[in-house]
């Protein structure tokens, strides 16, 4: 649809250098297509994209399916994905899902089991996947050798104890080309394609690890 007015809005590729400066004229911060979310003022936290695109329009990914819980329904949420301002700053890498000890944790996508073993005194499983993704869990006690393939909905391994709740708990992380991005993005609980003004904040659900602006 073509329309004489110029758009508020611009597609800026990730990996690409922002703009040196913003247009002079404000635009509303809160304004998206899909949800209304937080907003940080400062420059440093602002994405080099104003409109983010799904994930896998980036170089080399591909669209995946929709992930499986890798835990037995009913399924929630305990703590959300919270991206950090840097790759060193705090935040939450992941998502966590309260589970028993003992329960049986599955993959939540077809893969090769690529670790399986203790990482920082907690149990750890992760599984490469097409599209240079990387699903980990933990706590959890790997019961596939790493090296072997398993299939979405296959039983990897067992809750252990251990993890970083104060209940139990299953960490669950994605990394996509070493970047985390929100799991919910996988299992479809999420937009997967969030329309921003150019005057963005980050994206504490949805987004990848902001890049770093030039200085």
């Amino acid at each position: 649809m073509s329309s004489s007015r110029a758009s508020p809005f611009r597609v800026w590729p990730f990996g690409a250098p922002p703009p040196r400066a913003w247009p002079s004229r404000a635009l509303p911060s809160r304004l998206l297509l899909s949800r209304a979310l937080p907003s940080l003022a400062r420059p440093s936290r602002v994405f080099a994209a104003s409109l983010l695109v799904p994930f896998w329009l980036l170089p080399g990914s591909s669209p995946p399916a929709t992930w499986l819980w890798p835990v037995p329904a009913p399924h929630s949420v305990t703590r959300s994905f919270e991206a950090p301002a840097s790759p060193y700053a705090a935040g939450h890498r992941g998502i966590d899902l309260p589970e028993r000890r003992g329960a049986p944790v599955f993959a939540p996508a077809g893969g090769v089991v690529s670790f399986s073993g203790v990482v920082a005194g907690r149990p750890v499983v992760s599984i490469s996947h097409p599209g240079d993704l990387v699903s980990t869990v933990e706590p959890v006690i790997g019961v596939v050798p790493v090296g072997d393939r398993v299939a979405a909905g296959q039983r990897i391994g067992l809750m252990a104890s251990g993890g970083h709740c104060a209940d139990a708990c299953l960490h669950f992380g994605v990394r996509l080309h070493g970047q985390y991005v929100s799991p919910m993005l996988l299992l479809g609980g999420v937009p997967r394609a969030v329309l921003l003004p150019l005057q963005a904040s980050i994206l504490r659900e949805t987004a990848v690890v902001p890049l770093k602006t030039p200085s």
